[in-house]
């Protein structure tokens, strides 16, 4: 990208800022009811005025979904999914401009033996979780339990979102690890016995990822996660944060995902993916759709 198109892009971000920080401190401080409905509101809008989006929502569906939904059934979840990330979008907005207890109020925890147990095994917890609920709401959670939490994210490409989303995480309490330098940092953070979340439902390069099935489908998934474990020894938590009404969420922990005696990435990582597609399944209007999941495909297909 030249100077003059990151410059531009920097003012247009700039501008856009400008003019919707009013309208998220609004957001934040309207009563909860009127805050969702006002969020579904958007993700209304975000669906007429996101074509692109739009279309590749409904394809991730048909991938996911062709033989389990009707046609008509496939359009009502795309809908719903743009509505649940507008409440989303609320709801960051009140842990942006509010204190962190008001989001903390809404959470509830569910499973928290098993993250438990894994810690008691002294070699840190490799938190599994995935672009479910609200995902942003879900480092909020730390303050529920007795463990520290670091959280591996990608940062933004534009400086200005970057600072604000960086903002947002650090306002949960986090130690944040980006994830160009992840490795050196998750080991440390594993040495120190913290809890290290990867959210890993994201389309992956071909270079740092292996093809293993999502929804049946295959899907470059990021191998670092099963290595990392494999290497460390550190057990794999599966938890998903998931929307139950009434401006609620819930935390759920499952059970490790088992380590392959044969120390084999790729069925580990296969496992996740299994995990994963489980979280989903229970709301899945829940996860981001909007994402172009399968989008790096196999050499043999693409020929």
């Amino acid at each position: 990208m030249t100077q003059a198109r990151v410059t531009r892009s920097s003012v247009v971000a700039g501008l856009a800022l400008v003019l919707l920080l009013p309208l998220g401190w609004l957001l934040a401080h309207l009563p909860m009811g009127a805050g969702l409905w006002l969020g579904r509101r958007l993700g209304n809008l975000g669906w007429w005025v996101l074509p692109r989006r739009r279309a590749v929502t409904l394809d991730n569906l048909a991938r996911a979904f062709g033989n389990e939904l009707r046609p008509s059934e496939f359009e009502s979840l795309a809908r719903r999914s743009f509505e649940h990330l507008g409440m989303n979008l609320a709801e960051v907005c009140v842990l942006l401009f509010r204190p962190r207890a008001a989001v903390v109020a809404r959470l509830e925890l569910a499973g928290h033996e098993h993250v438990e147990k894994a810690a008691a095994e002294g070699k840190g917890v490799l938190l599994l979780s995935a672009h479910l609920g609200n995902w942003e709401l879900f480092p909020s959670a730390q303050a529920l339990t007795a463990f520290g939490l670091s959280v591996v994210v990608r940062p933004l490409d534009e400086p200005l979102l970057r600072r604000l989303a960086e903002r947002l995480r650090r306002r949960s309490g986090v130690e944040l690890i980006a994830k160009q330098q992840a490795l050196r940092e998750v080991l440390e953070a594993l040495r120190r016995g913290r809890l290290v979340g990867v959210l890993l439902d994201q389309n992956s390069s071909r270079a740092e990822g292996v093809f293993v099935p999502f929804f049946g489908v295959p899907a470059s998934t990021s191998k670092g996660l099963a290595v990392i474990s494999l290497r460390t020894g550190a057990p794999v938590v599966p938890v998903f944060i998931r929307r139950i009404g009434g401006g609620r969420h819930r935390i759920e922990f499952d059970a490790p995902v088992p380590r392959p005696d044969d120390g084999d990435v790729l069925s580990y990582t296969a496992a996740f993916n299994r995990a994963i597609e489980s979280g989903i399944r229970r709301a899945p209007e829940q996860w981001f759709w909007m994402h172009e999941r399968w989008r790096t495909r196999p050499r043999l297909e693409t020929s």
